[in-house]
């Protein structure tokens, strides 16, 4: 596994007093209060009431307090990261993990990836624990989101005041929400100066692997972000497959299908790998649904309407 690097050639932006984290550089971008807003949840059914913290404050004191926060969690934790999505049809990819692990072993990993965590604005990380309730969550652009059972809400409180901090009306500014433009623009923090670098792909499946991470959506079914089914659409994917009795080696098997959900993508990709003799499937190492409007070139004949799964296009990349 190569190791990632965080480029030096980047100067940090401010805005006011406010710093923000390297991966943001502000266009337009009015100073935040720096502070926390409460929301109250009304949960249903068994599930409990619980609080809402979200926390805004200068990346300079952000460290100190997520370590902190992470005081309030259980023993057992799961894993949640989300990344920004290339997927036509939603805008995020959120990633749990298949089962809760030992606290101190997502606190590991945390450590291990923590420069890109608190630097890249594409990427949120945290852990939930149902017992009790409570999540402890950086988002992409390092807000940090804190939900506790109504009996915590006093222990979050006065652990924000430690840091200095108070309830405030609002943090970031609602003239954020109308803005026509972009306030900020993002930039590449991990330094890619040659082919061993790994990238966020890299990286968020070094995640995927140390966490035991899984893409939260249902794999049998193809829906967009609000939940409207849409039937056969085209995807790409790039395919980890491994060369067997070869540790050291494998291929990237590039493909461009239609299919109707990724449990059925799953399957076209499968058989493509066993026509290389040799290979194992080893997992999806990107996989994203393309608007039609989006396909290459090499597909410009590919009918809008395709009532069956099938791959148009497949490219073998050995290493």
């Amino acid at each position: 596994m190569d190791t990632y690097r965080i480029r030096t050639d980047l100067e940090r932006a401010k805005v006011g007093s406010y710093a923000l984290p390297l991966g943001l550089e502000p266009v337009d971008l009015p100073e935040p209060t720096q502070g926390y807003v409460v929301n109250m949840n009304i949960a249903e059914g068994e599930e409990p009431d619980t609080y809402a913290f979200h926390v805004v404050v200068s990346h300079d004191r952000l460290k100190p307090l997520i370590q902190d926060a992470f005081d309030l969690m259980p023993e057992m934790v799961m894993p949640i990261v989300e990344v920004g999505s290339r997927d036509a049809y939603r805008n995020l990819d959120v990633y749990l993990g298949r089962k809760e692990l030992p606290f101190d072993e997502f606190e590991a990993v945390w450590k291990e990836y923590e420069p890109i965590i608190y630097e890249d604005a594409s990427i949120g990380v945290g852990c939930n624990a149902e017992e009790p309730f409570v999540e402890v969550f950086m988002d992409s652009w390092k807000g940090l989101c804190i939900t506790v059972p109504v009996s915590m809400r006093r222990q979050v409180q006065r652990l924000l005041h430690r840091h200095g901090l108070r309830e405030v009306q609002e943090t970031w500014p609602e003239s954020l929400e109308r803005a026509t433009e972009p306030p900020t623009k993002p930039r590449e923090v991990l330094a890619l100066d040659d082919l061993k670098c790994p990238d966020l792909d890299d990286i968020l499946m070094q995640l995927r692997d140390a966490l035991d991470l899984e893409l939260n959506i249902d794999p049998g079914a193809n829906l967009d972000e609000g939940g409207r089914e849409l039937g056969m659409t085209l995807w790409f994917a790039t395919v980890l497959a491994g060369r067997i009795g070869h540790r050291d080696k494998g291929a990237y098997v590039s493909l461009w299908a239609t299919a109707g959900s990724m449990t059925e993508l799953e399957d076209l990709a499968v058989r493509e790998v066993e026509k290389l003799q040799g290979y194992t499937f080893d997992g999806f190492y990107t996989c994203d649904r393309v608007a039609y409007d989006d396909r290459p070139d090499e597909l410009g004949d590919l009918p809008p309407r395709r009532l069956m799964a099938q791959v148009h296009q497949v490219n073998v990349d050995e290493w």
